[in-house]
């Protein structure tokens, strides 16, 4: 990739950007927005009631489900605190500072309070044992996952709003002020920072870290890059644009990818708030299509679909060679919608109300629905067990049912 993403497809760019915008405008009404945005009216559109599936089937059952609350949760942070999971331990934050662990059968083991606002994780490394979390004043926290006790804690200059990345012995975190930061696991002494641009305004959000290889960290930031850096020192290998906004104000030129990358079989995907969709051959170092897609959730992917939730409540399926739409659904249009996950053979969306929607990849229609508490606004999925932890503060996962 020596070229940027968007020059090999000019003309298909200029396309989305006069048409993107209506959609961005959108999510702005939905969406924490760091910076000014005065003189904006956006449109609100009520979400579509959901139609009673015809025939259900069972695919998912519940194994856990706890309660952590939402006390002290700040309407200025995104909440979307996640589960970490391992298949011996289970560790829940609450936005207004517990931290706890369970076993694999869901028995309580312990849990500490750590006197501020949690706005990042759970990180969970099964090899170290250790749990990563952050906070709203920037603090990093490492705990020991089996026994609740406090190994180490560094305070960064901006906070953290999505799970570290554990990797080669490093924790790879992403700031809301544009930095990027490789911690060590063992003592949390800060080995290396990378900065990138931070625009006027943004989406306040961030892309949680994640891995291009066994050594390079991925991360999207809110000028709608990719930076890949080494893991283990912070080199950078290259930057790509993703995001390209358009408009005469600020507000309209957001690109953030909130979203992260999804890198499978040799090929990467990425999606924009402005409206852009790509895949990338990793081998060749093409661009394999663009296409027009706005969203702020990461992508799902299987064998032959890269499927994505579209700020306006869409589920779209797209061939994953050639990105040709291959179905989409308006079933949970303005639901705000979670990122699409791939379970067994699957396709699982939450939104709004709590409800899990599972999609079949081969029709693109709803087949099967779970159910928690609370807005959800992400998913999270580890083998056959599917994990979520709502606005409210309702933890659940779920197995495949045999």
């Amino acid at each position: 990739m020596t070229q940027s993403i968007h020059s090999s497809k000019t003309s298909k760019a200029k396309t989305i950007k006069t048409t993107v915008m209506h959609v961005a405008v959108l999510a702005v009404m939905s969406t924490a927005v760091i910076g000014c945005n005065r003189g904006i009216k956006p449109v609100v559109n009520d979400p579509v009631k959901l139609v009673q599936i015809a025939q259900p089937i069972s695919v998912l059952q519940s194994v856990f489900s706890t309660d952590v609350g939402n006390k002290k949760a700040s309407k200025k942070d995104p909440l979307d605190l996640q589960v970490g999971y391992t298949n011996e331990q289970i560790v829940t934050a609450s936005r207004g500072g517990e931290l706890t662990g369970f076993n694999n059968t869901g028995e309580r083991l312990w849990s500490v309070n750590v006197d501020e606002q949690i706005t990042g994780g759970v990180a969970l490394d099964a090899l170290s044992q250790t749990a990563i979390i952050s906070t709203r004043s920037g603090k990093i926290m490492a705990f020991d996952s089996a026994t609740g006790e406090k190994r180490w804690q560094q305070q960064l200059s901006g906070s953290v709003l999505t799970p570290a990345l554990i990797t080669n012995n490093r924790v790879v975190l992403s700031a809301n002020n544009g930095f990027l930061h490789g911690l060590s696991l063992q003592t949390g002494q800060s080995v290396w920072q990378f900065a990138t641009q931070v625009p006027a305004i943004s989406v306040r959000g961030s892309a949680a870290p994640t891995l291009l290889d066994s050594k390079t960290a991925l991360l999207a930031t809110a000028d709608g890059r990719l930076h890949a850096v080494t893991a283990d020192n912070g080199l950078p290998q290259w930057s790509r644009r993703v995001g390209v906004g358009a408009g005469s104000s600020e507000v309209e030129r957001m690109s953030d990818v909130d979203g992260a990358p999804i890198v499978d079989k040799n090929q990467m995907f990425a999606i924009s708030y402005s409206g852009q969709l790509l895949g990338i051959d990793l081998a060749s170092r093409q661009v394999m299509f663009v296409n027009e897609q706005a969203s702020l959730e990461a992508l799902a992917v299987n064998t032959q679909q890269v499927i994505a939730t579209g700020l306006d409540g869409k589920v779209v399926a797209y061939d994953r060679n050639t990105g040709a739409v291959l179905w989409e659904s308006e079933e949970l249009a303005y639901r705000h919608l979670t990122n699409p996950v791939m379970i067994g053979n699957y396709i699982a969306v939450g939104d709004l109300d709590g409800v899990v929607h599972l999609f079949d990849p081969a029709s693109g229609k709803i087949v099967s629905r779970v159910e928690t508490k609370g807005a959800l606004s992400s998913l999270q999925v580890q083998g056959s067990r599917l994990m979520t932890q709502s606005t409210s503060g309702q933890v659940a996962i779920w197995q495949l049912a045999r």
